[in-house]
């Protein structure tokens, strides 16, 4: 087996230097399943056909270093690496786990021999090298790679990927740093927003890491070396020298620890234009901390900035961030976008910053009949803006016609108040073979983004569109394009009541049976809280001495403005009401707080609502919701 594979491994590579030319260029691959020619940058090269396996494309391995000199090794008899750039992928024959940049992922389709050729899922691995996933126009799985410094070596046939002028630092454009190139180091990992890089090397003993983090204050050294001794005390490691450095052009803070292990560390701190760079060496072998001066020519060599100009070319640069947005791949849904650079995670298929905006990929199934073609989408997204928000509090656009990878599409763009601020919304949506692909653009409008980058992330998106379906069966509707009139009927048995929700709602808590629920609305929440061996009497003192604080006006203004205490009936007994609003910048919002009492069980319903969401169509329908209780 492993004679076979490396010998399937060399012979699909040994082409690879006809396709590398200059430096800092795209190479793009265009193959298509049961052809036995690809197309690199435009010349033809023989392959072995791509064939379809569980519904994933799989391409020959050798294909990533003919077109784009990827570096291959064997490891035993079935484990496979792949080094591109930054990058690191190891796979193992049969198995569907593997690793990128030390990540672990689940490949669709686990590596296999095919007719003595090892194939591989094409998608997982290009994302994984870093390249992006598209179709051409000639319906052609296209892969594209900006490729840089990486000319073969003819004596060794292109099988190396080591480039003849092979960069001599390393470093990324966008957060603004660079070191020598570690000789013997490789990347091992990578943060998906780049603000860490950790290096290794083969043999285990060294291990570098740096971190990249904002700080809107200038940090003077002397408080850089006590973040390090906080740091060093927290992790429980043993400083055994600390020093401020001032000389040279970037002054720094550094400490020398031992840790648990009894491992030798040196860690250092710079502060340059916003930013703190941490830079962490530890070589395993060390029993003495001036041991690690072996290694000040590499730490020395590292500069709190990215050169410019002719000096660029000898810099490897680890940074996909172009023209401000970094590239995203979401390979469940075949999609690939450029999003903000400094935009991060924060929950399944959404990004963002706080103070700037976010990035939401959904995709669900189309509706059949004549409620499920693209102009029905618009115009039920039209109407949930209605039915949402007051008039003053959003601006509606006519959709205009977009294309995302040859699929024609409509984008809408909408201004609206979320919690008090005012957002523009930019929704990208297209429709294929039954399902709906909504991408949603987010921007605050008091953030510096410029108010024209959905056009960048617009042309930066690229989608697959044979993924979703070979994945996927029904994915059901989202909330907001759910009939809002339709109900769903709740009950607690442990406190005796039930309710009927919209189906729209969405959960927050949804246990009945623990006495606490709460649900979010556009714009709102609405929540039950059941309490036994409590008195009603206490439940209303509190509330009472909540409405008179909010609304005292004995310190200055009031917090809120009461609308009334009332006696009403809620689920067919006598119930008190506590109404408040409370103004704000823009838009304010409304409280309102309802006891009643049954069996011994003391509830209180709560509803809270932003006036730009208090439109006649929500008010109903909490009205609804409330004449529900029983």
């Amino acid at each position: 087996m492993s004679l076979l594979l490396a010998a399937s491994l060399l012979g699909s590579t040994l082409a690879a230097s006809a396709a590398w030319g200059a430096e800092n260029q795209n190479v793009v691959l265009s193959l298509k399943q049961g052809s036995p020619s690809a197309d690199i940058n435009g010349a033809a090269a023989p392959i072995v056909k791509p064939v379809i396996k569980q519904g994933h494309l799989m391409v020959p391995l050798g294909v990533f270093s003919k077109a784009f000199g990827s570096q291959v090794t064997l490891e035993g008899t079935t484990r496979v690496t792949l080094l591109q750039g930054p990058h690191r992928l190891v796979m193992t024959i049969g198995s569907s786990t593997a690793w990128i940049d030390g990540r672990k992922i689940v490949l669709p389709v686990e590596p296999q021999m095919i007719s003595d050729t090892l194939m591989v899922p094409l998608r997982a691995v290009a994302q994984g090298l870093g390249a992006k996933v598209g179709v051409d126009s000639k319906g052609r799985v296209s892969i594209t790679m900006k490729v840089q410094d990486k000319q073969p070596s003819e004596e060794e046939g292109g099988f190396s990927g080591e480039s003849v002028n092979q960069p001599t630092r390393i470093g990324n454009s966008y957060y603004g740093w660079s070191i020598d190139y570690p000789s013997g180091m490789m990347v091992n990992s990578y943060a998906g927003d780049e603000s860490s890089v950790e290096f290794v090397d083969a043999t285990g003993r060294y291990y570098m890491e740096l971190y990249v983090s904002d700080a809107p204050e200038e940090q003077e050294p002397k408080a850089l070396l006590a973040q390090l001794l906080r740091n060093a005390e927290d992790a429980g490691d043993l400083v055994v020298h600390r020093e401020i450095v001032s000389r040279g052009s970037y002054p720094y803070a550094r400490i020398f620890s031992r840790d648990s292990d009894e491992f030798i560390w040196e860690t250092r701190m710079y502060y340059d234009n916003g930013r703190v760079y941490e830079l962490y060496f530890a070589d395993r072998d060390a029993v003495h901390y001036r041991d690690m001066s072996a290694f000040g020519g590499l730490l020395n060599s590292f500069q709190p900035v990215f050169p410019e100009g002719s000096a660029k070319a000898k810099v490897k640069d680890l940074s996909s961030v172009e023209e401000g947005l970094r590239m995203l791949n979401e390979p469940d849904y075949g999609i690939t976008v450029g999003i903000p650079a400094d935009w991060m995670y924060y929950d399944e298929y959404y990004y963002g910053k706080e103070g700037e905006g976010g990035f939401l990929m959904d995709v669900h199934s189309a509706p059949e009949g004549q409620q499920g073609d693209l102009k029905q989408w618009v115009q039920q997204l039209e109407s949930y803006y209605a039915d949402t928000f007051v008039p003053d509090a959003y601006e509606l656009e006519k959709a205009v016609p977009i294309s995302i990878s040859g699929q024609e599409g409509q984008m809408v763009k909408v201004r609206y108040v979320d919690r008090g601020r005012w957002y523009t919304e930019y929704s990208f949506l297209i429709q294929h073979e039954g399902y709906r692909y909504e991408l949603t653009y987010r921007v605050d409008d008091e953030s510096t983004l410029a108010a024209d980058m959905w056009e960048a992330v617009l042309a930066s998106m690229i989608i697959d569109y044979d993924v979703v379906p070979g994945e996927f069966g029904n994915l059901g509707t989202p909330a907001y394009l759910q009939n809002s009139s339709a109900m769903v009927k709740r009950s607690s048995k442990a406190y005796a009541y039930t309710v009927s929700l919209p189906e729209n709602w969405s959960s927050s808590r949804d246990w009945f049976e623990s006495g606490n629920v709460e649900y979010e609305l556009p714009g709102g929440t609405f929540e039950i809280d059941s309490v036994k061996n409590t008195a009603r009497s206490t439940v209303l003192k509190h509330l009472q001495a909540y409405y008179n604080d909010k609304t005292s006006s004995s310190f200055g203004e009031s917090e809120a403005k009461g609308l009334g205490v009332r006696n009403i009936t809620l689920a067919g007994v006598p119930a008190v009401s506590f109404e408040l609003h409370f103004p704000g910048k823009t838009f304010g919002h409304t409280e309102r707080y309802l006891v009643f009492e049954r069996d011994g069980i003391v509830h209180t319903v709560t509803i809270q609502l932003e006036d730009a969401n208090a439109t006649a169509t929500q008010l109903q329908t909490l009205e609804r919701v409330l004449q529900s209780v029983r």
